[in-house]
């Protein structure tokens, strides 16, 4: 991979240090997400309760579940958010045969944000061109591995398999507990408690939807100032670990990708900031493809850590389909950036497709409304789906 000649003008300072206030409000922001998704998994255990099958047929194909995880987080534009929100929803007795297509999804609707953020290149052919291509390329990757994993899934159930391995050998049960004792569950109970009280009165049903209603808005709301606060934290300090890397090898970048999103808690964010990088001329597509990848890996360490919310019996599938994540993005990266062939496809065909669409620029919009839209509700509607 060719070095990358860096702007002068480019400003990689680091930003100033945090104060302590604002790491006691990223400590309050974590307890919201865990409390979060331990309102969501109770509120699903307590309108599921006697009927279970019924709620999650909608899901029972696994395309349909597919497509659900793109539409959600399309429209939310957060897989971190999504992949929360299916931990929470197998800790409240989704299969995780069901969740896994989902996940898959996820990875595919954030990218999303990227392709919206490459329109702010319209103006310029050349820029807009290059700053599509960066965004694409990371569509292209994510359909590619939902292509050639999800028929393995279906199959041979390899992620499931995987991941339920990996989480005997963790032996989670015991992972957050000390001495019999559960911090996480300390914390998170008495809310817990005092919600089900209030919602007493009301049927199972009822009481269970209005807690995942709460958990959604509150797990929404808590990962979104969650990664703003992070990103004021460590956007400096991220920002010289990209151009550090940037140039240094593929193994180089998808380690900096991974390091980067951990840090700012979200990939949308990180492969968001490379599009302008691109579009103004400052990297090339190719420079920033192993850091995308990257920030696929280091996007499931939100669901690992929702998956420390949830306790008791549901600790471990809760546990497994966050490793299901990190499994899948793992095994992609491997497979597809380790094999020359396939490494190949994402850069070649998003080029093509910029091409394109430089050329008649309504293609772009065409392109985000169709791929995260329209295509997926039409397929959802042919399933049998009923909106």
């Amino acid at each position: 991979m060719t070095s990358p000649t860096l702007s002068p003008t480019v400003d990689i300072t680091v930003a100033p240090q945090p104060q302590r206030s604002q790491w006691a409000v990223l400590c309050v922001l974590i307890y919201f997400m865990l409390l979060a998704v331990s309102i969501i998994g109770n509120g699903f255990n307590t309108m599921t309760s006697g009927h279970a099958e019924g709620l999650f047929e909608f899901a029972s194909h696994p395309v349909t579940g597919l497509i659900i995880g793109i539409l959600a987080t399309a429209l939310i534009q957060s897989s971190s958010t999504v992949t929360s929100i299916i931990v929470a929803m197998v800790a409240g007795g989704l299969p995780i045969t069901l969740a896994v297509p989902m996940m898959m999804g996820a990875n595919v609707g954030t990218s999303i944000t990227n392709t919206i953020v490459s329109m702010g290149h319209i103006h310029d052919k050349r820029e807009y061109e290059k700053a599509f291509q960066a965004a694409t390329i990371h569509d292209v990757f994510n359909v590619m591995a939902v292509i050639i994993f999800l028929p393995l899934e279906v199959l041979f159930g390899i992620l499931e398999r995987i991941s339920g391995w990996l989480v005997s050998w963790m032996h989670s049960d015991t992972a957050v507990a000390v001495g019999g004792f559960n911090p996480i569950k300390a914390v998170t109970k008495p809310v817990n408690e005092q919600l089900q009280w209030l919602l007493g009165d009301l049927s199972n049903g009822y009481a269970g939807a209005i807690m995942i209603i709460l958990g959604i808005g509150l797990i929404v709301a808590s990962i979104t100032f969650l990664g703003r606060i992070m990103k004021a934290l460590m956007v400096g300090r991220a920002k010289s670990l990209l151009y550090k890397s940037i140039g240094r090898g593929p193994v180089s970048g998808i380690a900096s990708g991974t390091a980067v999103t951990v840090l700012v808690q979200s990939s949308s964010t990180t492969t968001s900031l490379m599009v302008p990088l691109v579009g103004s001329g400052v990297l090339t597509a190719r420079d920033i493809y192993p850091f995308t990848l990257g920030a696929n890996i280091g996007t499931c360490i939100t669901a690992l850590i929702a998956a420390l919310g949830i306790t008791g019996v549901m600790a471990e599938p809760a546990l497994q389909i966050a490793l299901v994540h990190l499994v899948y993005n793992v095994l992609a990266v491997a497979i597809i950036f380790g094999l020359p062939w396939l490494r190949e496809i994402p850069p070649v065909f998003s080029a093509a497709l910029a091409r394109q669409v430089a050329k008649r620029k309504i293609l772009g919009v065409m392109y985000i409304l169709g791929v995260f839209f329209a295509l997926p509700f039409g397929l959802l509607l042919l399933s049998g789906f009923r909106l």
